[in-house]
């Protein structure tokens, strides 16, 4: 008799001892698809499931990179975004995506509102649970949110920046210092809320962020310079003192 291995934890904490007031996660840190939801396959195939719709290449390895480096706790979802995205309100139309970029999920196309609920209880909210859990284990948690972007869109131009930091208007105090240090850096081509924009009602940096008063920012690495281990480290630790000072420039304000 065959028997079933229970999944895995929805997510991974790495580093819940460091002692840095940052806290660094990656809400797409993986294209997991748990066993119990459609056999573990959405019906799309390898190809698809490696591209930026599934999770954001390069991003898991960064967010450890720089948490190492920032001497901070990490948070990473461990199931694909296909699934459900935790990234997205609990009521946001795109938290079970059936069609993205191109590509028809099939695994979605029949998931009604039971399914739904299912997956938000055995994914979505235990991760949720977890981050509220870790970022409330110091008053002055910074959130550092780490996501990855591909360079083109099917059909669309190309994307000229490296690194875009994302920011709600509702604080985008560390955003924008963030963003100063990072274009004086000459060669880097930074994004100002690219390439999306950074206020999502319901998203993780709303709940987790936003709606606690902590300092924030969402930094998008291109994922062609995120591609393997070696390049990780490289951004992690050219990041970590700019985020570093960046923080300092805020908090000299008394911001």
């Amino acid at each position: 008799m065959k028997v079933t291995q229970p999944d895995p934890q929805p997510y991974r904490i790495f580093g819940a001892d460091r002692p840095a007031r940052f806290l660094v996660t990656c809400d797409h840190a993986t294209n997991r698809v748990p066993a119990d939801v459609s056999g573990g396959d959405l019906g799309i195939g390898p190809a698809d499931m490696a591209r930026h719709i599934a999770y954001d290449p390069g991003a898991a390895g960064l967010t450890l990179a720089l948490a190492e480096t920032l001497d901070a706790p990490a948070i990473l979802s461990d199931f694909s975004r296909l699934v459900i995205d935790p990234n997205r309100g609990e009521d946001d139309p795109t938290l079970l995506m059936k069609l993205y970029d191109g590509t028809i999920i099939p695994g979605n196309r029949q998931a009604d509102a039971a399914e739904r609920e299912r997956r938000l209880d055995g994914l979505y909210r235990p991760y949720h649970a977890a981050y509220a859990a870790l970022a409330a284990r110091r008053p002055d948690t910074v959130v550092i949110a780490i996501h990855s972007f591909t360079p083109c869109l099917r059909g669309r131009a190309p994307r000229p920046w490296q690194v875009g930091v994302l920011y709600s208007h509702l604080d985008d105090r560390l955003s924008r210092a963030l963003i100063a240090r990072l274009e004086a850096e000459p060669d880097l081509c930074v994004g100002d809320n690219e390439p999306y924009t950074g206020h999502l009602p319901g998203d993780a940096i709303d709940r987790h962020a936003l709606r606690m008063g902590r300092h924030n920012t969402l930094i998008e690495l291109r994922n062609d310079l995120i591609a393997d281990e070696a390049a990780q480290r490289d951004w992690a630790a050219r990041l970590a003192p700019l985020i570093r000072a960046a923080l300092d420039d805020v908090t000299a304000k008394g911001e």
